[in-house]
Formats: C-alpha cells, sequence, structure tokens
C-alpha cells in the first residue's frame, strides 16, 4: 500500500477546552450580506466533529492518493469506530498490517470489497480471504490546512 496514517486520540493533541468564536448561520462563498457583519456565539469543535467520544480517533494522512477525493497529504480525518462501513464511504482499514485511508466498495454481485484510491493510475485492492483485513473505522470529516 501507498499510504499511511498516523492514528491520534482527541485528547492527545487535538482535544481542548477552548471555544471559537462561530457565526451561526451560513458563510457564503459569493457575495457577502452586509447584515452579516459581526461574528457571534462560539463553538467547540469536539462536540460538532466527535458524536461518540470513545470510538472516536484522528489521524493524520500521509500520501497524495487520496488527493482526487479532497484528501491530501497532512489533512486530518475524524475516524469513528462505531460506524458500520457502508459502500463510498471513506474508511481507515488495516490491511496485512498497515492502515490504509481508501473508499470501500462492497460488491455484492460479486460477493467481495474493493478498497479504491482516488488515485486513477492506483489499481483497486480487491479484499480476499488472504488478507489480514478489517474495517478500522468510518472517516466523518476531513480537517484542511488552507495555510
Amino acid at each position: 500500500m501507498d499510504d499511511s496514517t498516523r492514528l491520534i486520540q482527541p485528547e492527545q493533541e487535538f482535544a481542548s477546552e477552548h471555544e471559537s468564536s462561530y457565526n451561526p448561520s451560513a458563510i457564503h462563498a459569493g457575495f457577502p450580506s452586509p447584515a452579516q457583519n459581526y461574528m457571534n456565539g462560539t463553538i467547540d469543535l469536539n462536540r460538532v466533529l466527535v458524536r461518540h467520544r470513545e470510538t472516536t480517533f484522528f489521524a493524520r494522512v500521509d500520501g497524495d492518493s487520496m488527493k482526487d477525493a479532497g484528501i491530501g497529504d497532512g489533512d486530518i480525518v475524524v475516524i469513528d469506530k462505531s460506524l458500520d462501513a457502508k459502500d463510498g464511504d471513506f474508511v481507515a482499514a488495516f490491511i496485512d498490517g498497515e492502515f490504509v485511508l481508501r473508499r470501500i466498495k462492497i460488491d455484492k454481485a460479486k460477493k467481495c470489497v474493493w478498497l479504491l484510491s482516488a488515485d486513477e493510475k492506483a489499481n483497486p485492492t480487491k479484499i480476499t480471504a488472504e488478507n489480514d483485513f478489517s474495517v478500522w473505522g468510518v472517516i466523518t470529516y476531513t480537517i484542511k490546512k488552507m495555510r
């Protein structure tokens, strides 16, 4: 596999009691509304991003095989281990001794599972009985560094 993820528990690097300023109305990508001049309220990102504290982890993405899906090297993904993976979900999977970030394809017709990279040059990985495989968790959010 060409990608790996470093798993980090929320309280180790990202958890904080600090609440940041928050504007509860939507932020528009077009022209700003003159009525929305002031930010109000606060937001705790742990409350927004973490639905199940005991089973949620953060991981920093290492590699570019998912960049065409909007998940790039250095991004942080939020992984919830309590969710069952569904066809098309992004997952943190454990396969043959390493963690990878992939989109899961559940092929009911062929009764198999595929792990798909977003890099069109990479071949899909068919999971077989010979693989040591498990879906470790479902990716629920991606946090991107813009600068």
